[in-house]
């Protein structure tokens, strides 16, 4: 399989209630219909991917249940709602054990990739840099070690292409609005935190105050617990897009996986349609304040 994220490579195109969504193998854009209304918000979901293109050449031996651990399985679906309320919504279409698209491009595992030798920071020694080397579970991902020409590759036909349309929705937004809001959607293992939702604003750098405080809010009116931070204080897109003082502030939402997954089948558990529903009320109300503006 040969993919490319380039917008003009996309090869369908769907509306659904005026929503039109350019799908290919990198990622898929859905925009709002004309008669919704204007917000600041850009919607992402980085790692709800699924695609595995033919040149990984993973281990022949891992289970497909475990090169598929580090996805956030079906959270795309979750947040569908974002464009008929008014936020374009961005979904990684590539699988994350095959690149790390809210990973940052300079750091490359030197334990697996060949001739790397820039600086790595914690996740990258761990073994999750933007090309993984393990999979979500723990496991070894590759019995070799990737050239770096083909981890350029990667980053060159998956993470760019990726990129650049987030930074294309965002500085349209901000022309438009004065402001552009990214809400990064995860998710995460129900092991991890003992709340159903962590919120990223890294440390309260990278949106305002106001944004953290109404999602607590919304989040905390379904009787969910929220957490702040930790463990997850924001990613790659959280980092890049959380300026304030330029106009455009970011927040990374992890939802836990028990709220609408059986993790051991990656399919919808007996609380997905409510879970849905549940979100639906908070996009809704989160998109008609201008993410509380």
């Amino acid at each position: 399989m040969k993919f490319t994220g380039r917008t003009s490579s996309f090869h369908s195109e769907t509306r659904y209630a005026g929503i039109m969504t350019t799908d290919g193998a990198s990622f898929a854009i859905s925009l709002p219909p004309a008669a919704a209304p204007e917000t600041a918000l850009v919607f992402a979901s980085p790692h709800s991917g699924e695609t595995y293109p033919d040149d990984m050449g993973a281990f022949a031996g891992l289970a497909r249940a475990s090169l598929k651990s580090a996805e956030d399985a079906l959270v795309g679906a979750l947040v569908r709602e974002g464009p008929a309320h008014g936020a374009p919504l961005i979904e990684g279409r590539i699988g994350r054990a095959y690149l790390d698209l809210n990973r940052d491009p300079g750091e490359l595992d030197p334990d697996l990739i060949v001739d790397a030798d820039g600086p790595v920071g914690a996740k990258t020694r761990a073994g999750y840099g933007v090309i993984p080397r393990l999979s979500g579970d723990g496991l070894a991902l590759y019995d070799r070690r990737l050239s770096l020409a083909e981890a350029q590759a990667r980053i060159r036909t998956a993470h760019a292409p990726y990129h650049t349309a987030l930074a294309e929705l965002m500085e349209r937004t901000r022309a438009r609005r004065g402001r552009a809001v990214l809400i990064d959607w995860h998710s995460m293992p129900t092991r991890a935190v003992g709340a159903e939702v962590v919120l990223g604003d890294r440390h309260g750098s990278s949106c305002q105050a106001r944004l953290t405080r109404r999602l607590r809010d919304l989040f905390e009116g379904l009787g969910w617990r929220v957490a702040l931070n930790h463990p997850y204080a924001g990613g790659w897109s959280t980092q890049v897009w959380g300026r304030p003082a330029d106009g455009y502030e970011a927040i990374q939402i992890e939802l836990s996986r028990k709220l609408y997954l059986d993790e051991a089948t990656q399919t919808p558990n007996a609380t997905h349609a409510a879970t849905r529903k549940a979100l639906n009320r908070v996009i809704a109300a989160l998109c008609a304040d201008d993410g509380a503006a």
